[in-house]
């Protein structure tokens, strides 16, 4: 039915995680967990939830820029966005004036993303799906169709884009009932933060065992020393069978799924997070100093922006098995592009809130599909764990075809504050998503809103 945008409300949402330690590392030392968060209403009762995390101080200019971004679809046809979903986002992010305080990058890009993903959350339940089922259902052309593509086509066209997913689509079903079986592989990053306790440390990385996690992640960077004792104190539970629930098959470690991963003995993964504390020759240094507690990965090693430095510390690594991933702070697609090409990465680890919304999310994940790397989606903070299963179900079911090497990290904090809260089941994996009426996962509760609203909390 014909329709408009009428109104929009914004809230500025924070958490008072920095009183607990929750979300700390060597770089952000005391995290409010934060959302700028949208509403969009239309005139027919349609309404579309979309968000942006941040981290306390300065989520008042994300919602500033939200609202100049919003007012811009007062009065538009939520219809004709839903019918292009790419070209609406190139208009949604091609304001001249705004634009200048970008382009594509920063606040202006942060709030970009929380109004195309209230688009999209619209979109998905004015369909009764939820979004990654919305997406999964559309044909090829629909799906070229809802990217954004501008700045990227020197990588992948949108013939390329088009020819991969099609061959992709005949096992399209198949994919999608074997994973709501299974569920979505996930590693867990709630027993590593670095203002945790040794106790702490030892006590949730052993309940986090008996959950049935195999892949934990630790922050890294502030004490070589104290990262080396954490480390050490997390792998002598994960490796030890003893701490695993009675009778339950541990993993393989030399398993496919496992090759390349520095898994010990029970097929346990650590990976390591440094958040952007080290200069490119730092980062290198202490890496190596790490090598005995055998991380798969190395996270933000250095400065988002210097896709050549992730290329030399990659190539130093390599020799130590131990990989680079980045992207919850890559600016734009452009930012993925390039971290391709230069061969910088292992890991893509895409952020669903730093990302310009769903259609750039699709650019990105197109790409790491032809340049086969893998995509790990970020998801330490309020609400993106609530959208990247969303994001990794797509990757997965109509672009990648793959999913068994890929994990979400998971983070167990502020769900309860969703009205479609994720959920993970007793193998680690995160649970598909199915309320028809769930969207982008993204819908807070009306409570929640009240009681944590800045500067009224408290």
């Amino acid at each position: 039915m014909p329709g408009k945008f009428t109104r929009f409300e914004t809230h500025d949402v924070r958490f008072p995680t920095s009183l607990t330690g929750d979300g700390t590392d060597a770089m952000n030392t005391d995290c409010d967990y934060s959302a700028a968060y949208v509403v969009l209403y239309t005139d027919y009762d349609l309404v579309g939830h979309g968000m942006t995390f941040t981290i306390g101080r300065g989520t008042e200019i994300v919602c500033h820029a939200i609202q100049v971004l919003a007012k811009r679809l007062i009065g538009r046809d939520p219809e004709e966005f839903f019918a292009n979903m790419g070209q609406a986002w190139d208009w949604m992010s091609g304001d001249s004036q705004l634009r200048w305080i970008g382009p594509e990058k920063g606040i202006i890009h942060l709030a970009l993303a929380a109004v195309n993903n209230a688009v999209w959350d619209m979109f998905a339940k004015s369909r009764k799906k939820p979004l990654w089922k919305l997406i999964v259902d559309m044909t090829p052309e629909e799906l070229v169709n809802a990217t954004a593509f501008r700045y990227i086509t020197d990588a992948l066209t949108r013939e390329e884009a088009l020819a991969m997913l099609k061959a992709k689509e005949g096992g399209k079903r198949e994919r999608e009932a074997y994973v709501k079986e299974v569920g979505y592989p996930a590693y867990i990053t709630s027993a590593g933060w670095l203002g945790y306790s040794d106790d702490k440390v030892a006590h949730l990385t052993k309940e986090a065992v008996q959950a049935g996690w195999t892949h934990f992640k630790m922050k890294v960077g502030a004490s070589l020393e104290d990262d080396l004792r954490r480390g050490k104190l997390i792998r002598s539970i994960i490796d030890d069978p003893k701490n695993y629930p009675a009778g339950k098959p541990l993993p393989d470690p030399n398993s496919p799924e496992l090759k390349g991963r520095n898994a010990g003995p029970t097929g346990a993964v650590l990976m390591i997070d440094a958040n952007q504390v080290w200069d490119v020759e730092e980062a290198i240094r202490y890496v190596k100093a790490l090598e005995e507690i055998r991380p798969w990965f190395i996270e933000e090693p250095t400065a988002p922006d210097d896709i050549l430095g992730h290329a030399a510390i990659r190539k130093a690594l390599a020799p130590y098995g131990i990989g680079v991933a980045t992207g919850e702070h890559a600016l734009n697609r452009m930012t993925f592009k390039q971290l391709f090409q230069a061969e910088a990465v292992d890991i893509a680890q895409i952020d669903a809130c730093r990302l310009g919304g769903v259609s750039e999310v699709l650019g990105v994940l197109l790409m790491a599909a032809k340049f086969g790397v893998l995509v790990c989606p970020h998801a330490g903070g309020v609400g993106l764990c609530e959208h990247v299963i969303h994001l990794s179900l797509i990757d997965y079911i109509a672009i990648s075809g793959s999913m068994e090497r890929n994990v979400i990290e998971y983070s167990s904090h502020l769900h309860e504050h969703f009205v479609y809260p994720c959920s993970i089941n007793g193998k680690g994996r995160y649970v598909v998503p199915e309320n028809e009426n769930g969207g982008y996962s993204t819908e807070m509760h009306p409570q929640s809103i009240a009681e944590y609203e800045f500067p009224g909390r408290g």
